[in-house]
């Protein structure tokens, strides 16, 4: 807590009016807690005593016993004893309706003032020579990835955290900086290592809570064109009719982009051919093969042009292919 000398009104620090309900609160300090999290202001001092000061005003507003004798307390804080001056002294109701003398002046904090004026202890507090030593929880984490802070100190338990990154295939294999962002707020650039696979898992040291690790799931995206078998990649090449009989080069797409692939002739739809070293790497970065499925795709009528049809029949009436003759055989 801060010395009462110094101190400040809680409603002032959350922004808030006297009267503000708990979810008015509540979502005021949420704001404030993300505007000066230290995660988002690293080396900000200012931020991190503002951080604290959110904390311990939210720490108390949010506590309805606690609010009501903070509430209480405020009265008591306008009297020349908690405003520096040498006199004060005040007759003050107990909860056992006894009266006494009271300096506030003479009490360190605002837990001494309630446990001694008031009779009461703050629940799940505990004072020690003037100073409070109380957990918060951040409400900026997951579930996973909660930690713990203590207003005395500047730095909450070491503790590692895991988030999950989905990619584009594209991306897992070249690899390469990467901006992410964690749920906790965080914004890093990290340099991820190319042939990321699903399911492998990449370590960021000193990257989790109070110094611990960041460990990135990785999920790589389903592509709409290649699939990975192993460090072998599969795809389909459609062709013309008339590529398949006479063969020849034609462009296949790699994961480095169109290459010249030859095609036999006669090829046959169905039949694979393969692209040597062209699949995905390894972690030792020797790279499998692509695997081209042959697809011959024939026109539509409405796709095809008057001298087109005129040459096709032309072909037809002279071709000596016979696919069919041995059906009756």
């Amino acid at each position: 807590m801060q010395n009462l000398q110094n101190f400040r009104d809680y409603y002032e620090i959350l922004k808030v009016s006297k009267d503000a309900p708990n979810d008015e609160i509540k979502k005021s300090y949420r704001r404030l807690a993300r505007q000066y999290h230290p995660d988002l202001n690293p080396g900000n001092k200012a931020a991190e005593e503002k951080f604290k000061d959110v904390n311990e005003a939210y720490e108390v507003l949010s506590d309805p016993g606690k609010r009501s004798q903070y509430d209480q307390f405020s009265v008591f804080w306008k009297q020349n004893g908690f405003a520096g001056s040498k006199s004060s002294s005040r007759k003050t109701p107990t909860q056992t309706n006894r009266t006494q003398d009271v300096n506030p002046a003479k009490y360190d904090n605002f837990d001494t003032f309630i446990d001694q004026v008031f009779g009461v202890k703050n629940k799940g507090s505990k004072t020690t020579g003037g100073s409070t030593n109380s957990t918060k929880t951040d409400p900026f984490r997951t579930p996973r990835t909660k930690v713990s802070y203590t207003p005395n100190s500047t730095r909450p338990n070491r503790r590692d955290i895991e988030a999950r990154l989905t990619l584009p295939l594209e991306k897992a294999y070249q690899g390469g900086l990467e901006r992410i962002r964690l749920e906790d707020g965080r914004s890093l650039e990290v340099n991820m290592p190319p042939g990321m696979v699903t399911g492998q898992t990449i370590r960021l040291r000193n990257q989790g809570i109070g110094g611990g690790d960041l460990y990135l799931k990785i999920t790589v995206q389903t592509h709409h064109i290649f699939k990975l078998d192993g460090n072998d990649i599969f795809c389909q090449v459609p062709i013309t009719p008339c590529e398949a009989v006479l063969g020849g080069q034609v462009e296949a797409p790699t994961l480095d982009g169109l290459v010249k692939m030859t095609i036999p002739p006669g090829v046959r739809s169905g039949q694979r051919l393969r692209l040597e070293g062209k699949g995905y790497p390894n972690e030792k970065g020797k790279r499998g093969n692509q695997l081209v499925e042959i697809q011959i795709i024939t026109p539509s009528p409405k796709n095809i042009s008057s001298e087109e049809r005129e040459l096709y029949q032309k072909l037809r009436a002279m071709e000596t292919f016979k696919p069919r003759q041995d059906l009756l055989r």
